[in-house]
């Protein structure tokens, strides 16, 4: 069985080694090691990877959000940003690209598993897939659309889903609810929550603000 290919670009030597050991590790196979924007079409035009994790900061001119642009535009291959940036200019410049997920740094190797396992898991053919994740509101279950999610926090095996009025709490893994979610404009920002872009108010000084609700 062929192992699933990534290519890291990434300029900051020990990182970039770190994770190519990890994918290692987890059975993946490591397309490339490069430092640069142009390195990287290089690598891509040689022999194309089916994911790619991208720095944001990279040596040369160009950044990882232009290369994140060109793989979702041109190349049409599923990467995830990895980064200690996430101000609110980032943001809205890494949303037009449309990435499969966004790890901050410093990230730890799970993390790093479990966005993989959801980013290839989207790759493969799907059954029918409710827009909906359904709720238990007063003995009833009801269906939330995810655009009126605003975030999704973990305690253990259970998670607390929220909407701006309201909290559910559903007897689901951080995960499973991922999984679902992921490609519908959620993130996975921290090991214990899931954020909806879309509600993002501001970021100041690490932390994330859905309206008056702070996310660490």
């Amino acid at each position: 069985m062929n192992q699933p290919s990534v290519l890291v670009v990434e300029d900051e030597p020990i990182i970039a080694d770190d994770i190519a050991m990890n994918l290692e590790d987890f059975g993946y196979s490591v397309n490339g090691v490069v430092a640069s924007v142009d390195e990287a079409i290089k690598a891509i035009n040689k022999s194309a990877p089916q994911m790619a994790l991208v720095d944001i900061n990279l040596e040369g001119e160009k950044d990882g959000i232009e290369l994140g642009g060109l793989l979702n535009t041109k190349y049409k291959i599923p990467f995830m940003y990895i980064t200690s940036y996430f101000d609110a200019a980032t943001i809205q410049k890494v949303k037009k690209t449309n990435p499969v997920a966004y790890l901050i740094k410093p990230f730890d190797e799970r993390d790093l598993k479990i966005n993989l396992e959801l980013a290839f898991s989207k790759q493969k053919p799907l059954r029918y897939r409710s827009n909906k994740l359904f709720v238990k509101k007063n003995q009833e279950l009801i269906a939330l659309k995810p655009q009126l999610i605003t975030h999704v926090e973990a305690i253990d095996n259970y998670a607390y889903v929220y909407t701006a009025n309201e909290k559910y709490m559903i007897s689901h893994t951080l995960k499973s609810i991922e999984e679902k979610l992921i490609d519908k404009g959620f993130l996975r920002v921290h090991k214990s929550y899931l954020i909806n872009f879309e509600h993002i108010s501001s970021i100041a000084e690490g932390y994330i603000y859905l309206g008056s609700t702070q996310i660490p």
